[in-house]
């Protein structure tokens, strides 16, 4: 993870997937912009498990499993189980077509940052991201001494992220209240070159929403549950567990390969 650079007042914070987000400015980035590059997600390929907001819960749920981790209960989509690998990642550096793809990563290169001297964020730029480029861009940054239509997409595209992430922390918040999270863990177990099992290892620890908390709750925190979306958050979340089975088969074959090639 990487830390922006002190500028535009201040701006602080780590970002995941980011080696050096800087303040997007005309003086800096006038000529800059991104063009396609030929593995155009590489930058996820380390990345085990990507964050998601509570809106992408019913597309993600179908792909992933979608857990709550740390004391914050963040929710991620899990997309490898050994460290550093993500599996959807193919060989030529294009992202699995048939899985869904977390906002957090299609916002790439661009993200926020925290201004915390004037209180707001300041729209940053991942330099060092291979799409970005420093002359002849096929999508430029800026049209003269404006945006281009590109970069004002991207801002309203991190506007309404930012919007999902905030009503993302008040719906756990919520569910922290009402006491709906357990405590889990996924172990997974392989096969030895000579074909016993292996050792089993625990490959994530983390925070569950299960279908008997939810039954507890009263018909006025159900009437709300409902009304706000986060009845269907929490099904959609229930519901994606079984996709750690789709995980571990994925393993499994990748560990064959790998033997096979040994």
């Amino acid at each position: 993870m990487a830390k922006a650079p002190e500028a535009a007042g201040g701006v602080s914070g780590n970002v995941l997937l980011y080696q050096n987000p800087v303040p997007l400015t005309k003086d800096t980035h006038s000529k800059m912009g991104v063009s396609a590059t030929a593995a155009p997600f590489d930058f996820l390929r380390k990345a085990h498990f990507v964050p998601v907001t509570a809106p992408e819960f019913g597309a993600a749920a179908n792909s992933y499993p979608l857990i709550f981790a740390g004391e914050s209960k963040n929710p991620l989509a899990v997309m490898g189980i050994r460290g550093e690998e993500n599996l959807f990642v193919q060989d030529d550096g294009q992202f699995n077509p048939d899985f869904y793809m977390p906002a957090f990563a299609r916002r790439y290169p661009f993200v926020l940052a925290g201004d915390e001297a004037n209180n707001r964020f300041v729209v940053c730029v991942d330099e060092k991201a291979d799409c970005v480029v420093k002359k002849n861009p096929e999508r430029p940054f800026f049209e003269g001494e404006e945006l281009s239509a590109f970069t004002q997409e991207a801002f309203e595209f991190l506007q309404a992220f930012e919007r999902d992430r905030r009503a993302t922390e008040d719906m756990i918040k919520v569910f922290n209240e009402h006491d709906l999270f357990e405590q889990k863990e996924m172990n997974f177990q392989g096969n030895n070159p000579d074909g016993s099992l292996a050792p089993k290892q625990k490959i994530a620890e983390y925070f569950a929403i299960t279908e008997e908390r939810l039954k507890k709750l009263d018909d006025k925190a159900l009437r709300m549950f409902a009304d706000r979306g986060y009845l269907a958050v929490a099904y959609a979340h229930i519901m994606s567990l079984s996709n750690w089975q789709r995980l571990v088969n994925i393993t499994l074959r990748k560990v064959q390969d790998e033997q096979a090639a040994a």
